[in-house]
């Protein structure tokens, strides 16, 4: 009887597996709003090869900004042939100096160092710092929603490929979303810590009122 209800078991479980994939692929039609799942699909009929290609990567981003980095992304907004496929890729261009701030997605992330030197790191929920300092070649893993960073530490320019596992990973970046809108000023210095002068200062660097 037991070898039986297995049987049974094994058969309604890939027969469950096989009703969810019913498709190749879902390349996004931005005509309609997204879902829970993902973007609707266009019809497979109108597509061609170049629905799967994304030269995006191959572009240097523009580092010529307040932190020094240049940050491509190939998510489902940007290669729609992703859309449901769980996973993206991203490009950073780090000039010397440049940081990618204190951050978090929704997924967990791998990153790759091309070109240069970068200290990369992740603090878990017990407030411990994992870091490293990556050459070419290193690649480092960030678990899924944990705040992590790189620094450009080098002497010239570096360039890192990051693989994340969704097509819509997220990117909430931890003072961007403090000082950039109209959190009042007087709530911040609670929660921060930080003096007045300074959060003032904050917010008018990226856009904050109130």
């Amino acid at each position: 009887m037991s070898i039986l209800k297995f049987a049974i078991f094994y058969f309604l479980f890939h027969l469950s597996y096989a009703q969810t994939n019913i498709v190749d692929f879902c390349v996004a039609d931005f005509n309609y709003p997204v879902g829970p799942a993902g973007f609707p699909c266009k019809n497979p009929a109108n597509l061609t090869a170049d629905d799967f290609v994304y030269s995006g990567l191959g572009v240097a981003g523009n580092t010529s900004n307040i932190l020094g980095v240049g940050v491509t992304f190939a998510i489902d907004l940007t290669f729609p042939a992703l859309n449901g496929l769980g996973l993206s890729m991203s490009r950073l261009d780090i000039a010397v100096g440049g940081v990618v701030p204190i951050h978090s997605h929704r997924v967990s992330e791998l990153i790759i160092v091309i070109e240069g030197t970068i200290i990369a790191g992740f603090i878990d929920s017990n407030d411990k710092v994992y870091s490293k300092t990556l050459n070419k070649g290193d690649i480092m893993i960030f678990p899924q929603s944990l705040l992590h960073f790189q620094v450009n530490v080098g002497n010239t320019p570096a360039l890192a490929f990051v693989s994340l596992n969704s097509a819509s990973p997220n990117f909430q970046i931890t003072t961007t979303s403090l000082f950039s809108n109209d959190l009042p000023t007087e709530i911040i210095r609670k929660i921060s810590l930080l003096d007045v002068t300074q959060i003032k200062k904050l917010k008018k660097i990226l856009g904050g009122t109130n």
